[in-house]
């Protein structure tokens, strides 16, 4: 699928001016936005495998989902075959890096999570959903053209 030009993934940015190259994005794999996904999926179940937020199994769980669904959408939109049916998938992304955010603020409220954890993970999220904001904005620019 290509991904258009604009401030997403794909589009030409300040690297490929200065002369760099990005790699061209062949798979879902290829997305940094992705990538970036997996690594608070990674950080979400080291913190969640020990300590008070492994015994609650509620929350544990609903954020395990919640992260698991960030980098899963986004594969699965990229796989589709419309950018419209991409952009759903990213709008479902991004409403889960929401969710991440609120259930971390839970963890931390209820003493699961200390400040610097909880600040480094929320940071993550935050970040991940304005690439997701980026990405549906530069998709939303090209569907315009």
């Amino acid at each position: 699928m290509s991904l258009g030009k604009g401030k997403g993934e794909g589009g030409k940015g300040k690297g490929e001016r200065e002369g760099r190259e990005r790699k061209k994005i062949e798979t879902f794999e290829d997305l940094k936005v992705w990538q970036k996904g997996i690594d608070l999926v990674k950080q979400i179940y080291l913190r969640t495998k020990e300590g008070e937020l492994s015994k609650d199994f509620g929350l544990r769980d609903q954020l395990r989902r919640a992260t698991v669904s960030i980098p899963t959408n986004i594969a699965e939109g990229f796989e589709r075959y419309s950018r419209k049916e991409y952009l759903n998938f990213l709008n479902i992304a991004k409403g889960s890096a929401g969710e991440v955010c609120s259930l971390l603020r839970v963890a931390l409220e209820v003493g699961y999570l200390d400040q610097p954890t909880y600040t480094q993970l929320s940071n993550q999220a935050m970040e991940l959903s304005r690439m997701l904001s980026n990405q549906i904005q530069s998709i939303n620019q090209s569907l315009k053209q």
